[in-house]
């Protein structure tokens, strides 16, 4: 034993002590470190280098103005559309295309045959007018004891149909089906006088074949004139006609017998 007291020690002789480790450390010198102070030793008023993760200092208030940009609002279109007035508007049958303007001189354009005709006006699409002629014409057929509105609209139907064919193939510009119905409609508007005189009188006499003739060519005439106006086919209007007197020359039959 007492061989190895003495290998203990002479092993290694340092002057390392126990008591020089709250002095100094693992390569540290001796200066004065604040986290080896005891508790309660400790001045907490002077500013830490470090911060734990958990813990944020106080930051000074901001001064300064903060910068606030004016926004101008700018309305969307469809909210300046609902926002506006009903005075600014366009009227209810303007927006249905009923022109009582337009029919109106139409109108005035059958019953004169010799008036020239606007162009511009019935090469428009307006079927408000001959739909109120057509109703008129079988409600005087009706008052004659005659129940043909089916034949109405039936052989208006096949005749504008006709018409649109021969006069796209007559003309350069070509024409709507539903021009042709509207210069169709308005120009049956001599028809129903002669249904009127029908109401009065019996037309199978010799006195009824000459007025259904004069109407057959009224109606012919009035819209031979208007479609070589708007189509602009100078020197057709004969051409034109014959077709459109063998159209209302069915109507008449209608009303005659």
């Amino acid at each position: 034993m007492s061989g190895f007291d003495n290998f203990n020690t002479d092993f290694y002789q340092s002057s390392y002590s126990v008591d020089d480790q709250n002095q100094s450390g693992y390569g540290y010198s001796n200066t004065e470190n604040p986290y080896n102070k005891p508790y309660g030793q400790y001045d907490y008023s002077q500013p830490m280098g470090y911060s734990p993760p958990g813990m944020m200092q106080p930051q000074q208030p901001y001064t300064g103005q903060i910068f606030q940009p004016t926004q101008t609002y700018t309305p969307s279109p469809s909210q300046s559309m609902y926002s506006s007035s009903f005075d600014d508007e366009p009227p209810l049958l303007e927006e249905l295309g009923i022109n009582f303007d337009h029919i109106w001189q139409k109108t005035l354009t059958v019953l004169h045959p010799m008036k020239v005709a606007d162009g511009s006006i019935m090469n428009e699409t307006d079927l408000a007018g001959p739909m109120v002629f057509c109703l008129a014409f079988g409600a005087t057929l009706l008052l004659s004891g005659k129940i043909q509105f089916g034949y109405v609209y039936g052989i208006s139907a096949i005749g504008c149909l006709g018409m649109y064919c021969l006069l796209n193939l007559m003309s350069m510009t070509g024409v709507s089906f539903g021009c042709v119905a509207s210069v169709l409609g308005y120009c049956l508007l001599p028809m129903i006088l002669l249904s009127s005189f029908g109401v009065l009188f019996s037309l199978q006499g010799m006195m009824g074949i000459i007025i259904s003739a004069a109407i057959i060519g009224w109606c012919s005439f009035s819209a031979s004139k208007i479609f070589i106006s708007a189509l602009a086919m100078d020197g057709q209007q004969l051409l034109v006609a014959y077709p459109c007197a063998l159209l209302y020359g069915v109507f008449a039959l209608i009303s005659v017998f």
